[in-house]
């Protein structure tokens, strides 16, 4: 760990110069991206990783991976890649409101409105990132507030009999 700190802190041109991503990261991510256009999610989940392991920094595949796990209805993972995406740039709008958006499908609706909160100053005019965020929180309540209103007519009355009262003459 030691020899790889040192090697990539003596590669740099400048203390502030972005990083460049490793060739084989590159590769790595297009050949993910051709898996994924082929609908092979599980060899573009493999190849994504590979370019992790040759570049951790390599944002693109964390989005990547983020937006896969989301579309598999895995948004924890998928708001942990977002995180990961974040960590190497927090004012990634695109990240933000991926993550905001896995939060709303998790129904974790205030956080997703603190995402949503944090992006619009990061937008100079119109933001598709924070429309998208401001839809899916919109779906989300409005599914959840349905979802409660459906759970409340069902549930069962004191008494125990759910039965429609009928009154029979004698």
């Amino acid at each position: 760990t030691v020899l790889a700190v040192a090697s990539s802190a003596g590669s740099s041109q400048q203390p502030a110069a972005p990083h460049r991503l490793s060739a084989l990261s590159i590769e790595w991510q297009g050949k993910g991206d051709l898996a994924r256009k082929s609908g092979k999610l599980d060899d573009a989940n493999n190849a994504y990783e590979s370019a992790l392991a040759a570049d951790p920094q390599n944002r693109g595949a964390y989005m990547a991976l983020a937006e896969i796990a989301r579309g598999q209805g895995l948004q924890g993972k998928a708001i942990r890649f977002y995180g990961e995406a974040l960590a190497l740039n927090p004012t990634d709008v695109n990240a933000l409101s991926g993550q905001g958006q896995a939060l709303a499908e998790k129904g974790a609706i205030a956080q997703a409105q603190n995402i949503l909160a944090r992006i619009k100053p990061l937008c100079k005019s119109a933001c598709l990132a924070a429309n998208q965020l401001a839809a899916s929180i919109k779906t989300q309540s409005s599914a959840r507030a349905a979802a409660l209103l459906a759970a409340k007519d069902t549930e069962p009355t004191p008494g125990g009999n759910n039965a429609p009262s009928v009154t029979q003459k004698p």
